[in-house]
């Protein structure tokens, strides 16, 4: 039965490929995405399997298209994406690709050699320049300082003629002073000029000035400040010293000539480089913009391709090969639907070969638990994957994503019940549907993106059914809305004076008596009548509506699992789960729970508003059917007593039935040898000695009775005396039947926690669903709290300041509206939504011990690499 209902009926299959065609077909098989391969080498090291060159090589196209993608992202090129799905490339055009993109890698390596190294000679010749031009500076202002001391009046002819020959001593000094100039970053100079201070004790005078534009690094490409500097000392001593500490700084020492014609005719020469470095720089960016450009036209379509090939080898090495080195065997999963689109598939995988010699396809009996696959559409995919997140179903058993497309947003509405907020939520999800496609095309790498859109039919769902509850409760926004006319009396039953708008307006506080304020008609035609708005008493007589439907909601939810659970019975033939489970739940769920259902409908039936004071209380009456002690005020029908206490003593009937008719019934079958038998997968014949332990190895399948997957590989022990029946298939082949040893003991105590669990499962899962009750008061009360705290304030206001004090107090309360009652509110709404799902209906029927079914498939090429 292949549906959504129940999963995929799956098969385990043997394909037998000859060599040559193996890689067509395996690729043909990858585009159909319907066969998940097995392993057959588990012990051999991937390193040391028959395909691990191919792969290697994969990997290294990988690596060079890697390199090509952020060299084409550096430079800023768009990459061409038009969303075509090529072929798998035929194993010989591996070499084509190999030869282009060691070709594309060794040019652009040699083209960023030659750019790193003008770009480094480029900076060079700026710093010198900048050099230049601040040491002439340095030097004119010496100049200056000069010509000015030789034309102090201060100084007389007789103090000049006898300070001439000291002057002319400190001259000739100076003269003979040495320098250094470069480069360095601007950080360091307070660290650089006290460390010349300290190591040459003061002997150095150092003058530095800032390059005013930044510099770029060669090599990383990012922006460097840096000063120029000059550095004056006398001695080789202090040379060597000062020479020693910019190499420790890594500055850049430069040539600067003493006098200001050398400094010139060298600036010259140093911007005539500079232009001619331009000049280079420029045509070889454009020769790398050019090869840049045609890569990314189509390095999407050579990821695909590398990515396939890659993927077709990773599975090639799942594969053994037959004696005769010329043919492939395969086993895989496949479902049974789709076998003839499988064969139709291999035989296009032979064709393209150009193989004489057609690939089989046999089915093989086996008794390992086959994948669970569930055939999902765009719509299905989002309630499928919450489902999943619990637990994979177990093989064939009933899906609960069928029944959560309507229930998982139908109970969010009932707690996120506002007509308002359930229509923002319905345009967001409109949006990401109406636009899916584009967005897709977009492939927006954001990990929370992915998480909306990939439920964007769930938030539509949950959108539309809120605006269904928020009409109900008649709540928009926190406020009720006039649909219908209402049946409320506007006259005070106690002082018989008429309500008005004036009265009503914060100067009185209404309080509504359903026995007396509502008699001009009928119940109002849909939904919440709006005057309740108005009234002090709102919640408490919406408590009593909301938490009736609660527990309606949740009793009408686990008892649909419980009828499903019968479903899953009758099709695995387990009889004894029917007459010992699923009977003896049904009556305690209804005998109870279904009973105070029942007496909820009939209450709200029988009782007008003018019996409310005489009508009885469900939760005290309950409570006082278990005590058998049912007051007169609570009596409402004949024969009530004694109806109850036949549910109550029905009840606890079904507690001993789940718990001990199965432990024993299945004891006494073990005592009289019609316990079932367990039927021993195809295994090696180790050791057949009469009365010595025989072992079975079992390769490849695994028992049904032993699902866990860890122990498919190992060896079955069990005694020869217990064997009652064997098959021969072969040498060394044979089935073995074994009878499967019983404990009562662990029976007994696994029945008694099924049993402790179901029943005090069904009062504390229904007192759960009362969290629908709870949840939807909170997102009423806090929506309302926010509009008279924020709104309310800013509408009583007149005039032009409360119009401009109105717009920037909607901003706050609207963007609290998003983010509080619609973003935060809707999620907590979403996790009970997703634990009443999870623990109270799928605990009732859905064991979810599968392993999901993972196909060979091109769509999801990321998860083939070596080092798996």
């Amino acid at each position: 039965m292949g549906s959504l209902f129940r999963s995929e009926e799956m098969t385990l299959c043997q394909l037998f490929l000859q060599s040559e065609a193996a890689y067509a077909c395996v690729s043909e098989l990858g585009e159909l995405g319907l066969v998940q391969f097995r392993d057959l080498n588990p012990d051999v090291n991937a390193f040391q399997r028959k395909f691990v060159n191919e792969v290697r090589r994969c990997d290294e196209m990988e690596r060079k298209l890697r390199f090509l993608e952020k060299e084409i992202k550096k430079d800023g090129i768009p990459m061409l994406d038009t969303g075509d799905n090529p072929d798998a490339p035929v194993p010989r055009e591996m070499i084509d690709l190999e030869a282009t993109f060691e070709k594309l890698e060794n040019e652009m390596k040699e083209v960023n050699g030659n750019t790193e190294a003008l770009k480094r000679n480029y900076l060079e010749l700026t710093e010198l320049k900048h050099i230049l031009r601040k040491t002439q500076t340095f030097f004119e202002e010496a100049e200056i300082h000069h010509v000015q001391a030789m034309h102090d009046p201060s100084l007389t002819e007789e103090n000049f003629g006898l300070l001439g020959e000291e002057q002319s001593h400190r001259a000739g000094q100076a003269l003979r002073l040495g320098f250094v100039a470069g480069v360095i970053v601007r950080e360091k100079i307070p660290a650089f000029e006290r460390m010349l201070w300290r190591v040459c004790r003061g002997n150095v005078f150092l003058r530095q000035a800032e390059i005013d534009t930044p510099l770029e690094d060669p090599v990383t490409g990012d922006q460097v400040n840096k000063s120029v500097f000059i550095i004056f000392f006398q001695g080789e001593q202090l040379k060597s010293r000062v020479k020693k500490i910019c190499e420790g700084f890594r500055a850049t020492l430069y040539p600067c000539p003493e006098t200001p014609a050398e400094r010139r005719e060298m600036a010259i020469g140093v911007m005539t480089r500079i232009e001619d470095l331009n000049t280079v720089l420029g045509q070889t960016q454009d020769h790398r913009h050019r090869v840049l450009v045609a890569a990314a036209r189509n390095i999407k379509i050579w990821f695909i391709k590398v990515r396939k090939i890659k993927a077709i080898y990773y599975t090639l090495n799942m594969l053994n090969l037959d004696v005769t080195q010329k043919c492939l065997i395969a086993e895989c999963w496949c479902p049974v639907q789709d076998l003839d689109r499988i064969q139709q598939a291999l035989r296009r995988g032979t064709e393209r070969s150009g193989s004489s010699v057609p690939s089989i396809l046999n089915r093989m009996k086996t008794k390992e638990v086959p994948p669970t696959y569930n055939r999902n559409n765009k719509f299905t995919q989002g309630f499928q994957n919450i489902i999943d997140a619990y637990g994979i179903s177990t093989y064939q058993e009933v899906n609960p994503a069928p029944w959560a497309i309507i229930s998982f947003p139908f109970l969010f509405a009932v707690m996120f019940g506002d007509f308002g907020h359930g229509f923002i939520m319905f345009l967001v999800g409109l949006y990401l549907v109406t636009r899916e496609k584009q967005l897709q095309a977009q492939k927006i790498n954001n990990e929370i993106f992915d998480m909306f859109f990939g439920g964007r039919y769930i938030i539509l769902l949950m959108g539309f059914f809120s605006m269904y509850t928020g009409l109900i409760y008649n709540d928009i926004f926190s406020k009720s809305v006039k649909l219908f006319d209402s049946s409320w009396d506007p006259h005070d039953p106690k002082t018989n004076l008429r309500y008005t708008a004036g009265t009503l307006n914060g100067s009185v506080s209404l309080t509504l008596d359903p026995n007396v304020s509502f008699i001009k008609g009928g119940p109002y035609p849909f939904g919440l009548d709006p005057v309740w708005a108005l009234s002090s008493n709102k919640i408490t007589a919406l408590n009593s509506f909301k938490m009736k439907l609660s527990v309606i909601f949740g009793v009408s939810q686990m008892a649909l699992g419980v009828m499903l659970s019968i479903v899953n019975h009758r099709f695995f033939n387990r009889k004894l789960d029917i007459y010992c489970g699923f009977i003896p739940q049904v009556i305690f769920l209804i005998s109870i729970f279904g009973y105070l259902v029942c007496e909820i409908f009939i209450k709200w039936i029988i009782f007008t508003v003018k019996d409310a004071p005489t009508a009885p209380n469900l939760l005290i009456g309950l409570i006082q059917m278990f005590l058998f002690q049912t007051e007169e005020k609570n009596i409402w029908y004949s024969g009530q007593r004694g109806f109850q206490a036949f549910l109550v003593v029905l009840a606890g009937i079904c507690v001993p039935w789940m718990w001990l008719i199965k432990p024993l019934y299945q004891r006494h079958q073990q005592k009289h040898g019609q316990y079932k038998y367990q039927q021993v997968p195809t295994g090696n014949l180790l050791d057949d000695s009469e009365g010595e332990e025989v072992v079975y190895h079992s390769d490849s399948e695994r028992s049904h009775y032993d699902p866990e997957p860890e122990f498919k590989h190992q060896p079955l022990s069990v005694n020869s005396g217990d064997i009652i029946g064997q098959d021969y298939q072969g040498e060394g082949q044979i089935d073995v039947t074994v009878e499967e040893e019983f404990d009562f003991g662990e029976a007994f105590t696994h029945q008694s926690i099924h049993t402790i669990e179901y029943c005090l499962g069904c009062v504390s899962h229904t007192a759960s669903y009362l969290r629908l009750w709870a949840l939807s008061l909170a997102h009423a009360q806090l929506s309302e709290v926010l509009w008279n705290m924020v709104m309310r304030i800013a509408l009583q206001i007149d005039g032009y300041g409360g119009a401009f004090l109105l717009a920037a107090v909607f901003s706050f309360w609207a963007c609290a509206t998003v983010v509080v009652l619609i973003l935060m509110e809707g999620l907590s709404a979403f996790l009970h939504t997703l634990r009443l799902h999870w623990v109270e209906f799928n605990s009732k029927f859905y064991d979810g011990q599968g392993y999901k079914f993972h196909p060979f498939s091109f769509d999801d090429l990321s998860e083939y690499s070596i080092e798996d």
